[in-house]
């Protein structure tokens, strides 16, 4: 039986697969919000000021900017926007989601996930 986290890892592996196949065959932009929309979900540990806390422990004021980008609703609603929308913003759009998508199927299947509201891992 697979695990959770196997599931999303494999899951994260066909999103990769997809992710390589609409940059190389689009190219150009698609390649740029690609590489961003991998990276871009974990810049929201840095938005908002710092505050006490400890190892392993996100700021209070930055749990709700976190959770948000990391529920995988969000790009899911995002792709299904991207379909009806004109190329060319529509294709490199869509790319950005997949890469988003795939952020976040990868962090669930290292065991990172959403965060409680005083920052600790759930």
């Amino acid at each position: 039986m697979v695990s959770v986290r196997g599931a999303w890892a494999l899951f994260g592996a066909f999103l990769l697969f997809w992710l390589v196949l609409e940059m190389v065959n689009h190219g150009g932009g698609t390649i740029l919000l690609g590489i961003v929309g991998v990276f871009a979900p974990d810049l929201t540990l840095f938005i908002g000021p710092p505050g006490e806390h400890e190892p392993g422990q996100l700021t209070r004021r930055r749990v709700p900017s976190y959770n948000l980008v990391h529920r995988p609703i969000a790009p899911v609603l995002w792709l299904v926007v991207c379909v009806v929308l004109p190329d060319p913003p529509g294709t490199a759009l869509f790319t950005l989601g997949l890469a988003w998508l795939l952020h976040i199927s990868l962090d669930r299947a290292l065991g990172y996930g959403l965060r409680t509201a005083d920052g600790w891992q759930r």
